[in-house]
């Protein structure tokens, strides 16, 4: 069981994730946020495309990594620096992976241009190990491809902290959200983003439907109120 501590914490950075998600140009748009634990994951904020992809635009390559970094930043924002928790590992190194990927792979880099750097998927040859990195560039272009990848990564999280800073309102608003129902849908994320309170899920039986996520965190604390949580609208 989380604390309220950890609790609020998940809850400030999925809503970090889906803030910066539903207003970066091209994302896929946001449909669901929830706080509930799954597997290692203490929470979840999943996307879903409009419509099938075969291939991306640099915008939407970027703005994907902006997304990533919404948790963390998230978080710095609302426990300081030295509050800032390892929670945003993996997401870390997906945006990590895809900004090298843009570099080696993609083509996406102005400075290192439109080539093939990244190896690292041939097939094992004779005489060559398989945990053994094989690498056809100069330490001097390396070292350009690690400089070029740090400059994407600091230009995405600058402007998703830009993003966060001017839209505190709603991230704060979605936090409360989750931290009363837990789980809120494309609607709810709709009225929060229009500067709206969000509405309650459809099957939710906690507390009064002229409610809002502030009031009723505020009654439950206290004591007057029901408990935090209960079952969000499917969909």
């Amino acid at each position: 069981v989380m604390s309220e501590d950890e609790k609020r914490n998940t809850a400030y950075h999925e809503a970090g994730h889906a803030t910066v998600g539903r207003l970066m140009p091209e994302h896929d748009p946001v449909y669901k946020v929830s706080i509930i634990p799954r597997g290692r994951a203490l929470g979840v904020t999943m996307f879903l495309p409009e419509e099938d992809r075969y291939s991306h635009s640099r915008r939407f390559i970027v703005s994907q990594i902006c997304s990533l970094f919404g948790g963390r930043i998230a978080e710095e924002m609302t426990l300081g620096k030295d509050g800032v928790t390892t929670g945003a590992s993996n997401d870390i190194q997906r945006a990590t992976d895809i900004a090298r990927k843009m570099v080696t792979k993609w083509g996406l880099s102005e400075i290192m241009g439109p080539l093939m750097y990244d190896e690292a998927t041939e097939e094992v040859f004779l005489g060559r190990s398989a945990g053994q990195q094989h690498l056809t560039v100069s330490a001097d272009t390396a070292k350009q491809i690690d400089q070029e990848v740090r400059r994407i990564i600091d230009e995405c999280y600058a402007t998703a902290q830009r993003v966060l800073e001017e839209n505190v309102d709603k991230l704060h608003l979605m936090a409360q959200a989750l931290m009363l129902y837990e789980t809120i849908d494309a609607g709810q994320i709709d009225d929060i983003m229009a500067g709206r309170e969000p509405r309650e899920p459809k099957d939710w039986g906690g507390t009064g439907g002229d409610e809002t996520p502030e009031t009723a965190l505020r009654t439950e604390k206290q004591g007057t109120g029901s408990p935090i949580g209960g079952p969000a609208g499917e969909h």
